[in-house]
């Protein structure tokens, strides 16, 4: 069944030319030189400080370090991030 859904899925961005990230409802990640990151599709913000960020993905975490983070804008599946970004790590 699991097979069956990913078929239609593909199928289905095919036909209409979706994006995959659209689709599957995959992180979207938008990097500007290491002073600004964009990420689309999360669930949530787990844990932030000023060094550390933490988002709960549809399947998964995704982890930023850096320092002096910020978080600019943060809406329901969206948030901005501005600071020195040396690492961003994703967890299934």
């Amino acid at each position: 069944m699991r097979r069956l859904k990913r078929k239609l899925r593909k199928w289905t961005a095919d036909v209409l030319e979706m994006p995959q990230d659209v689709v599957y409802d995959l992180p979207r990640f938008t990097m500007i030189g290491d002073r600004q990151l964009y990420i689309e599709n999360h669930r949530g913000v787990i844990y932030f400080s000023s060094d550390r960020l933490r988002l709960a993905l549809s399947k998964g975490e995704v982890e930023v370090t850096g320092k002096d983070l910020v978080i600019r804008t943060i809406w329901t599946d969206e948030v901005f991030i501005e600071g020195v970004i040396s690492q961003i790590h994703v967890f299934e």
